[in-house]
């Protein structure tokens, strides 16, 4: 496509020397440029082409940078990337040192806040408006969120400040649901322009003075002219709910028609009060397949655009599939089995499990607090709840997990998913932590599985135990082994000696086994005398073979895609010391000290030397005497399947 009018968008500035008719035909660019690059790299799709229209209003009405505006999440931020002098590098969107999927400050100072997980934008932006407010700045702050975010209770919680604090901050809610239809929205819409556009919301104001300066009976007059506009204006839209919380509505508006949406933003502008703006959207809009199918592409691999097919094509079932038709095979066993999804039955593979027992399954939203003590009543009770929610999100509910499962040691069981580098969504979704936030508390079991046939044992192993159970597990496809029909359970905190040896131990643990273990083979295929151990547990650890090890090596290297700080690596390191073992050569090789970045996951393993190179290199600097071959410094090849 020739993008005529976008390659001309340097900045917001440029905006607003446009036509209305020209901001329309720039829309229409945007959603083919999203398309062209994310059929190519992979990416948040149908929410991004939802929101476009916005981000042009946005930038159009405000005064951008000045003007704060910060993304829920940041899923839909794609046009917002294009319009702020992002569309020469839109190209690399989520590659290695390209720009992120998401708002980063660092990136770009249009990008006020980083987002990426739900729910937290009106927090931000009443801080950022309160904190402009103390350094005497009178700029407009604008959070823009999803209604799938305002599941989430801090958003509740800060429209709830927002209205107490009566500062004028600016909330747009970008409503993708449909649930109103064209003719009803039309309506609103234009009732709702009556009533709080420019002179109609002043009029209003200069009657409420009026009313309620007359003598006697002001005041009661007033509450029943103010009772009838409600009654009224709630027939056509929810506006108690925001009025209630201290916000002037507007709304709903056609998120997809610009004069209405410019209009309405001017307007939320002058207000001088918090306002929230009510935009109807629709996931996908502008490509048939995304609109069709919303969920589907809501976050996509590479595909041909023309048939809205996936380009990757494999056999090899994704962890995710393994998890998803394991539950479903026990579950058919024990009706006590139920599942549990923080608004995620797609991604975390509940879909399937929600057709076959639609009965056992509960969706909750974007709670995962709510999730964790919901599940924690039901095991109260005697049910067998799996809440299955990636590692990242998990962090939500630390304090939940502790207090209302751990504490009571109720069986729950924790299937987290994207643990480890999960990829281009980068350091906000990497699941980097989990090891180290759950092994620590007491009654917790902590297991990860080194590929898809072991997480089947791990997950008939976690619904046996009377106490609270975790498993991590990758993003992506599993190595490709082949499945035991019926998945058994293991022996709790015992670990699998894959290969003996007596000069070095590589103890690895979760799905970079495979890695570790192509580093080992090499060593081995050199003449070294290297042992290998599957840890599978992080806790309970297998102390008896990690000491056994530890003796007899003298040279221990633990391998973990988890923080360094915290993980099975530093389980390790206590048992050692506990037991008094000294004068160990010792490492722990895990995730730095630091966030990582975005990019392929193979990109980034070798980045922090988790793939089998690096490994292969930690491990021969425990050998130092050995003889050092002149090949050393190649690289091998990373394993095929990951």
């Amino acid at each position: 496509m020739d993008y005529q009018i976008l390659n001309n968008i340097k900045g917001p500035s440029d905006l607003k020397k446009l036509s209305l008719g020209e901001l329309e035909q720039l829309a229409q660019e945007i959603r083919w440029k999203i398309l062209e690059v994310v059929s190519k790299r992979g990416g948040h799709l149908a929410p991004s082409l939802g929101a476009v229209e916005l981000a042009i209003a946005v930038h159009y009405v405000f005064d951008t940078p000045r003007d704060r505006v910060v993304w829920d999440v940041g899923h839909q931020a794609y046009a917002h990337k294009l319009v702020t002098g992002r569309g020469e590098k839109f190209d690399t969107l989520r590659t290695y040192c390209g720009i992120s999927g998401f708002p980063n400050p660092s990136e770009s100072p249009f990008d006020v806040f980083a987002v990426g997980h739900a729910g937290t934008s009106v927090s931000a932006a009443l801080g950022i408006k309160e904190g402009l407010n103390f350094s005497g700045k009178d700029y407009q702050v604008v959070a823009v969120i999803g209604d799938g975010a305002m599941t989430v209770g801090m958003a509740f919680e800060a429209l709830n400040q927002a209205g107490h604090l009566k500062r004028p901050l600016i909330v747009i809610l970008n409503d993708n649901e449909m649930a109103i239809s064209k003719n009803v929205g039309a309506l609103a819409s234009y009732m709702s322009r009556k009533l709080t556009g420019g002179g109609g919301w002043q009029f209003r104001q200069k009657a409420r003075t009026l009313l309620r300066s007359l003598p006697a009976v002001g005041e009661d007059i007033y509450q029943f002219a103010h009772r009838i506009e409600g009654s009224l204006k709630t027939l056509i839209y929810p506006v108690t709910l925001f009025e209630a919380l201290g916000f002037e509505y507007i709304g709903p508006i056609d998120g997809h028609k610009l004069p209405a949406l410019i209009e309405a933003l001017k307007n939320a502008r002058t207000m001088g009060r918090a306002t929230l703006v009510h935009a109807i959207t629709r996931k996908g809009k502008g490509y048939l397949f995304a609109e069709r199918d919303p969920t589907k592409y809501h976050g996509v691999g590479p595909f041909d655009v023309t048939t809205g097919q996936s380009t990757s094509k494999s056999d090899v079932p994704t962890y995710t599939e393994v998890f998803s038709n394991t539950l479903v095979k026990l579950a058919q066993k024990n009706p006590k089995i139920l599942a549990i999804t923080a608004a995620m039955p797609d991604g975390t593979g509940l879909d399937k499990f929600r057709e076959v027992f639609p009965e056992r399954f509960y969706d909750v939203g974007i709670a995962e607090q709510h999730a964790v003590t919901f599940a924690a009543g039901l095991a109260r009770e005697g049910m067998r709840p799996v809440a299955a929610i990636y590692s990242t999100f998990l962090q939500r509910a630390y304090d939940q997990i502790v207090h209302d499962v751990c504490l009571q040691n109720l069986p729950v069981v924790f299937a987290l998913d994207r643990a480890g580098l999960v990829g281009e969504d980068g350091p906000t979704h990497h699941g980097a932590f989990d090891l180290s936030y759950l092994r620590h508390i007491p009654n917790m079991v902590v297991m990860s599985p080194k590929d898809e046939n072991e997480l089947q044992h791990m997950i008939a192993t976690a619904l046996t135990l009377n106490q609270p159970a975790a498993i991590r597990y990758p993003r992506g496809k599993g190595v490709g082994v082949s499945l035991d029909a019926n998945p058994k359970p293991l022996e709790v905190g015992k670990a699998q000696i894959i290969y003996e040896g007596d000069r070095l131990c590589v103890l690895a643990v979760g799905h970079i086994f495979n890695e570790a273990k192509l580093a080992v083979e090499r060593l081995r295929a050199e003449g070294q005398s290297v042992a290998l151990v599957n840890a599978r547990f992080v806790k309970p650890l297998d102390e008896k073979t990690i000491l056994e090890f530890a003796q007899k090596t003298r040279n221990v290297l633990t391998v973990e895609e988890n923080a360094s700080l915290g993980g099975f690596g530093s389980a390790v390191a206590e048992l050692l010391l506990q037991k008094g073992l000294s004068g160990l050569n010792f490492k722990i090789l895990g995730l730095p000290d630091q966030f990582v970045q975005h990019g392929s996951q193979r990109e980034l393993r070798e980045l922090v030397g988790l793939d089998a190179q690096g490994i292969y290199r930690e491990a021969r600097k425990m050998l130092p005497e050995a003889k050092v071959k002149s090949d050393d410094a190649s690289k091998i090849k990373a394993h095929d399947k990951h």
